[in-house]
């Protein structure tokens, strides 16, 4: 499923997107169309995950979790997260075996390691390849997370996929994503 769905996802929107939206984040800021970002994946493998940049160049990106009304994102990658097109490179990642469809949301270096330091079972949740989207996600659990209790209830729901993990399961969570996009 995520070599078909990738490679669908490649061939017809990725082909348009990156000429496109390449102009367009050109033309809105200075640097590289693509974010790249090393990320925690499955056991704890970095892989570089792959973003359309969404953000002025910024010393913070692996450090400082992005925000509503941040100052770092420039006016295009507003439109970008809030249309969760940023997200489509990772159709690459996925087709290079780096993460799944669904799976858990791949964090930043430094949040595996500060909440694996203090939320239980944290960890667990790289036991599988991280997902383009998951139960988390559409589940109300997406974007920052201000308090320990939102990352913590993240977790808990990316655990529970974990546990009840089905084929099924799996399509309702890719329908259910694609339904929020548009």
């Amino acid at each position: 499923m995520d070599i078909a769905i990738s490679s669908i996802a490649i061939v017809f929107f990725l082909s348009w997107m990156i000429p496109l939206f390449a102009i367009l984040i050109k033309l809105d800021s200075r640097g590289p169309v693509f974010f790249k970002q090393q990320r925690s994946g499955r056991n704890n493998k970095l892989f570089w995950c792959l973003k359309f940049r969404s953000m002025v160049l910024n010393e913070e990106c692996d450090s400082v979790q992005a925000s509503d009304n941040d100052r770092r994102i420039t006016k295009l990658g507003a439109f970008l997260r809030r249309t969760s097109f940023d997200e489509f490179p990772q159709f690459f990642n996925v087709l290079a075996g780096d993460m799944s469809i669904v799976g858990p949301r791949p964090h930043m270096i430094a949040h595996t390691e500060m909440y694996g330091a203090s939320i239980h079972d944290y960890m667990k949740r790289l036991h599988i390849k991280q997902g383009v989207t998951g139960w988390a996600q559409i589940s109300g659990y997406r974007g920052e997370t201000t308090e320990l209790w939102q990352m913590e209830k993240r977790v808990s729901l990316d655990l529970w996929y974990l546990e009840n993990w089905s084929f099924w399961l799996d399509v309702k969570i890719i329908c259910k994503t694609i339904s929020a996009i548009f």
